[in-house]
């Protein structure tokens, strides 16, 4: 059962042509194959497997509606035999920009992934609370082994087990600063110097702003870099799990926006996606997503043009058979029927007063009619068009609501829809000079 809030939230979302954080299995129409692949991926990273997916599509196909969808099912995922109350993945969702993420510099990628960290009690900037988790049961575990937490040196007790189990979750690979600044925190915790902790919480969230002062509390110099910080992301990783949660679960998504990036940066920022996959396994628990464009994958300018990450990922076909298993999972377009399933699974969620209302004047009939109009306006192609059908169909039904004796709207064509009508795509990049000699491999950062 969904929640009014949910459904609020789905609503308000989709006016904006934007997929929702929540409440997407509602409306998830046809992708049970999928999803069911998303799942066996869960399953072993929860078993301690470090695993990737690249979600394939073109634009309108539901890559970041699929990822959204992962991570909820990341959220709340459950074994079977896990006692009530068990806990499922942390999450992250980390969109590539060429303004503020390349993909090469590991420090940016880490900075994101962290101050994105989300879990089922907090969706995002969830480090400091998983930290909190952490240690009190570490506090448990020296209570359960004859500690007695009022005794005066308890805290000490405390600040020595979380340097040795950090050296021990990540056998002894974790930066010695990870440690010393895990100590501090929880010692300034315990002191009521709560600001003092916060910088330094900052400080392990990838920030560049910290006061020296601060970071001599901890015995710490300089930032996270990009030279450590998979290595940190390893520490957080194994942190993340002795907190009591299955793993971590990454996506980042529009990884195509690489392909708009200066030909230099492009080459590193596949050659780091490389890395990271190559370097997969040594992440336990931890589940990476991309998702991507044909165009990313298969264009030399993309993937293509680096042999060995397109060796390691490349799409594969049997015929006319896909495997859902291989390295990229293929998203397909829409088709005309399962675009009025999910707007007949919308009207059922609409949050109104009298949803009668809506579901008396938005009838199936109207709702294909509705899919045919907006395909129309991108030149019969249904495969692009859900985003701005829903938006479409979201603004139907808020104008049946608050006009309920009033005849439905004449069709009105929008300029997107002008545009795509004339065989534009939603993105396009300038073909450069040199796209297709690929790019040089680059060593190992980590």
């Amino acid at each position: 059962m969904t929640s009014k809030r949910d459904r609020e939230h789905i609503f308000e979302r989709l006016r904006s042509g934007i997929v929702p954080e929540r409440g997407l299995e509602a409306f998830a129409v046809g992708i049970e194959k999928q999803r069911a692949e998303i799942h066996r991926l869960l399953d072993l990273a929860a078993s301690g497997e470090g695993v990737f997916k690249f979600l394939r599509g073109g634009y309108g196909c539901g890559k970041t509606f699929m990822a959204r969808l992962a991570l909820l099912d990341a959220l709340h995922y459950t074994r079977k035999g896990d006692p009530p109350g068990s806990l499922g993945f942390a999450t992250s969702f980390v969109v590539v920009s060429d303004n503020d993420l390349h993909f090469h510099k590991f420090d940016d990628v880490y900075r994101k992934v962290v101050r994105e960290l989300g879990t089922a009690s907090c969706a995002r900037g969830a480090l400091g609370d998983i930290i909190d988790r952490w240690i009190a049961r570490v506090e448990n575990a020296l209570i359960d082994g004859g500690a007695d937490e009022n005794a005066p040196d308890f805290d000490r007790m405390v600040e020595q087990r979380i340097e040795e189990d950090i050296s021990s979750l990540t056998a002894g690979k974790a930066p010695e600063d990870l440690g010393r600044v895990l100590r501090e925190i929880f010692k300034l915790k315990q002191a009521g110097r709560l600001r003092e902790a916060g910088s330094l919480l900052s400080w392990l969230s990838g920030s560049e702003n910290v006061g020296a002062a601060e970071k001599r509390l901890a015995g710490i110099k300089g930032d996270i870099t990009g030279a450590d910080a998979m290595a940190y992301l390893g520490g957080i990783l194994e942190i993340v799990k002795a907190a009591g949660y299955k793993g971590l679960v990454i996506v980042i998504d529009e990884a195509e926006t690489i392909l708009r990036m200066r030909q230099d940066v492009r080459g590193k920022s596949l050659n780091g996606i490389r890395q990271i996959i190559d370097a997969a396994d040594r992440f336990k628990g931890a589940f990476w997503i991309f998702t991507g464009t044909p165009e990313l994958f298969d264009n030399r300018r993309g993937v293509a043009g680096l042999q060995p990450l397109h060796d390691r990922i490349r799409f594969q076909i049997e015929g006319n058979l896909v495997s859902m298993r291989q390295p990229q999972l293929e998203l397909r377009p829409f088709d005309r029927d399962r675009l009025k399933d999910v707007g007949l699974r919308l009207r059922e969620l609409y949050p109104m007063g009298d949803p009668n209302i809506v579901a008396q004047k938005v009838t199936p009939e109207v709702i294909l009619a509705k899919v045919d109009e907006v395909t129309k306006g991108y030149g019969g192609d249904v495969g692009i068009v859900p985003r701005q059908f829903l938006r479409r169909l979201v603004n139907l039904f808020d104008v049946v609501a608050e006009n309920p004796d009033a005849d439905l709207p004449e069709p009105q064509v929008t300029v997107v829809e002008e545009r795509a009508a004339q065989g534009k795509k939603p993105l396009e990049y300038e073909p450069e000079p040199g796209d297709e000699k690929g790019y040089p491999i680059l060593p190992l950062e980590f």
